[in-house]
Order: structure tokens, then sequence, then C-alpha cells
């Protein structure tokens, strides 16, 4: 049987509160679990202390056990100093859109040629 540690959604229409579980990978999303790990809060700020609560004990064992964090809960893991933190990179993320880089390559040339209008006129 695949283990995850992933999010389970509780709470009221867009007002989301998550149980972070151990449940059987085939299981759905608010179905059955195993064990109860913690809880996620998003509404809270990001410093607070309650935003996530993390049984870090419970979470190690069933890391031994081959339990697969989801994305999400391997952030918390990581902050909560369970496991290592991982080196990620999104090139592409950083990247500007065709559009923007059209704008910038406009605005450019449009800043040249009125360099250049200024230079002609001044001599």
């Amino acid at each position: 049987m695949a283990l995850k540690i992933r999010l389970a959604r509780a709470g009221a229409k867009k007002r989301p509160h998550y149980h972070i579980v151990v449940a059987d990978a085939r299981s759905p999303r608010d179905g059955s679990f195993i064990a109860r790990l913690g809880t996620y809060t998003p509404q809270l700020a990001k410093d607070s202390g309650i935003r996530v609560r993390l049984d870090v004990e419970q979470s190690k064992e069933w890391i031994a056990k081959g339990a697969q964090p989801t994305d999400r809960v391997t952030r918390f893991l990581e902050n909560a100093g369970v496991i290592a933190k991982a080196d990620r990179s999104n090139l592409k993320k950083g990247e500007p859109g065709k559009k923007s880089v059209e704008r910038a390559k406009a605005r450019a040339e449009k800043t040249a040629a009125l360099e250049a209008a200024k230079e002609e006129a001044a001599s």
C-alpha cells in the first residue's frame, strides 16, 4: 500500500482549514485516512505560530515507514526540520512573457529614438 502524507480539506466554503493526514494514495482527498499528524490554516498570518501545527515525531515515524509527503507538506516538514531542504528552481517562472519582452523592446527603441533626436537637436 502506497502511503501519502497530504492535506485533507475541512472548514466552510471560502474558509479553508486542512488536516495533515497519512492516507492511502488511492483514497480520495477528504476520504478515510490512517493517522492525523496536524493542521494547516492558510487564512492565518504566515508568521503565526498556529498556522501550521505538526506532530514532528509522528511525521518522522511515518516517513521512516515509507510515507511520501506531497509538495506542500514537504515544505511544512522542511520548515519543522524533519527533512532536509531541497533546492528548487523553476527557471521559467522568473522569465518575462512574450508580450512583456515585446513591450520592453519597443520601449527601448522609443527611448533610443528620443535620445538620438535630442542629440541631433543639440548639435
